[in-house]
């Protein structure tokens, strides 16, 4: 057998695994793509040689690919008020988008070799599965079917969130409203999401009959709403606070309620399953920044701490410092914190004009009583 019938061979069995052991599809209705494992995009992103450069990139991990790439191809909204917004240059900013950025400078010590690529909800998935993204952070909640059906894996979560609605004051809404009060309403969200099926479910419980309305983009849902073609929307709280900020026009209040959330929306890193060293290399530039941030330690005071004992030495490249056997730079995370900065400066850089405070949120830092917490770097 000639080695071009071979590869082929190979491709096809290798196609064949995958297929196999994915089928099935999220429960949101946008994610019927087969799982594809990460050994198997870093596979595809390179043209084999010979047979035995095949199996050296199978069993490879992404962290090798993207290195050898040398840019992020980091999957974000485009449209996400204060998480990720392209700007009229072309340029993303936000809360997301700095994420991007920080999984950047730790693997390739640059915080700018970034490629952002607006995604919808209901391509965010295939995206990643086909390998047209590296990492999906993009206001993507941790959901079982996501964790397995799906074939994702998820880094820590960056941002507790929750759902709620928002109607216009003048429609007899308040900020004490509940769903019980949305009966008879027309309801806007986006399609393939979370957030459809959780407001049908919570409408059905609550006894309200609504008219849902599914769009594909944010941009599609917000100009619906504020052209009058539904009485209400509903998304993350977040998105709801940042687009308050945003869109609501000088002669409107709108309100958001219910107080407490009708669900719970952890948002933070996903990508494919089963690469643990491209996992780690994701998880620990999060961790990182938290575990800066509840030293106090910034992009502006990051230099004077390099060299200190313990856990802040480490993390910074001194003695016992581990990126390297991660296959990081020594100083990846001192990169990350001198190029985008802790977990609080990349919060309160974004999410404070808009309104979104850790204080009292779910989002400050264990020490005060929130939920954003590190494992030890030991």
């Amino acid at each position: 057998m000639n080695k071009s019938k071979l590869l082929k061979l190979l491709a096809m069995f290798l196609t064949i695994g995958v297929v196999a052991a994915a089928c099935g599809s999220d429960s949101d209705g946008d994610d019927a793509a087969p799982a594809t494992t990460a050994a198997a995009v870093a596979e595809t992103t390179a043209a084999p040689a010979t047979t035995a450069e095949v199996e050296v990139v199978a069993a490879g991990s992404l962290l090798d690919t993207v290195q050898a790439r040398g840019t992020l191809n980091c999957g974000v909204s485009g449209s996400a008020v204060a998480f990720s917004e392209t700007q009229a240059d072309g340029s993303v900013v936000g809360f997301d988008a700095d994420y991007c950025r920080a999984v950047a400078a730790a693997v390739l010590g640059d915080a700018n070799a970034v490629n952002f690529v607006a995604l919808t909800a209901s391509e965010r998935f295939t995206a990643v599965q086909t390998g047209d993204v590296d990492v999906l952070i993009r206001n993507t909640t941790w959901t079982q079917s996501r964790d397995s059906d799906v074939g994702m894996d998820f880094g820590p979560t960056t941002y507790y969130d929750g759902q709620q609605l928002m109607a216009r004051a003048s429609d007899g809404f308040t900020g004490s409203s509940q769903v019980s009060d949305i009966d008879g309403a027309i309801v806007c969200t986006n399609a393939g999401t979370t957030t459809e099926k959780n407001i049908a479910e919570a409408a059905e419980m609550a006894g309200a009959d609504i008219t849902l309305l599914a769009f594909e983009t944010s941009d599609e849902v917000w100009e619906t709403f504020i052209a009058g073609g539904c009485d209400i929307t509903t998304t993350d709280g977040s998105a709801l606070v940042g687009r308050k900020v945003k869109n609501q026009p000088a002669d409107q209040e709108w309100v958001i309620f219910p107080a407490t959330p009708i669900s719970k929306e952890p948002l933070g890193p996903t990508y494919g399953q089963n690469d643990s060293a491209w996992a780690d290399a994701v998880n620990w530039t999060v961790y990182a920044m938290i575990i800066m941030d509840e030293y106090g330690i910034t992009s502006a005071t990051v230099d004077s701490h390099v060299g200190d004992a313990g856990e802040v030495g480490r993390l910074l490249g001194g003695d016992g410092e581990l990126q390297t056997v991660m296959g990081l730079s020594a100083d990846a995370f001192y990169q990350v914190i001198k190029q985008v900065g802790n977990y609080g400066e990349v919060y309160d850089s974004n999410l404070n004009p808009v309104g979104l405070y850790r204080e009292g949120s779910s989002n400050a830092g264990w020490l005060d009583g929130g939920l954003i917490y590190s494992p030890p770097a030991r």
